[in-house]
């Protein structure tokens, strides 16, 4: 595979912290077997083709929560990997509206809650987050949310 064949495999994602007006936020829940269990995440997932980051944000929060976002401010990029040229865009989603879970066929078992921010955070603290862009997205949330 050559370098530009490789560039145009590579896909960046988005991840959001979708905050609603009492200060919950969604948090996603699933088994992953392959890591040994249960793991929580936040809602996001792959660009598809032709998509901005906000777009693929906007898509992947009303797919997986079944929420849509009025206020979208971006909390950062970056690099997803050391090897990799893909980029993770993170969000702060508020101003939400709910509605229906739009999941996948390989994202049924995804189970949605509401926690306060402190207990998101807090389960970052202890590991329970299997992928890093979650935890760093709630961190940078809450840097913006304080100020």
């Amino acid at each position: 595979m050559t370098d530009t064949s490789r560039r145009e495999a590579v896909r960046d994602a988005s991840v959001i912290v979708a905050r609603d007006a009492n200060g919950m936020v969604a948090v996603l829940t699933a088994e992953f077997p392959q890591h040994g269990g249960e793991y929580v995440f936040l809602p996001g997932g792959r660009r598809e083709d032709g998509e901005t980051p906000e777009e693929c944000a906007r898509r992947e929060l009303r797919e997986e929560a079944g929420v849509t976002a009025q206020t979208w401010q971006p909390l950062g990029s970056y690099a997803i990997t050391l090897n990799s040229p893909a980029r993770i865009h993170l969000f702060l989603a508020e101003g939400l509206t709910r509605g229906p879970q739009q999941l996948t066929p390989s994202e049924e078992s995804f189970k949605l809650m509401w926690w306060p921010m402190p207990d998101a955070i807090r389960a970052a603290a202890e590991g329970r987050f299997l992928l890093q862009g979650g935890p760093l997205a709630l961190l940078l949330a809450q840097q913006v949310i304080a100020v």
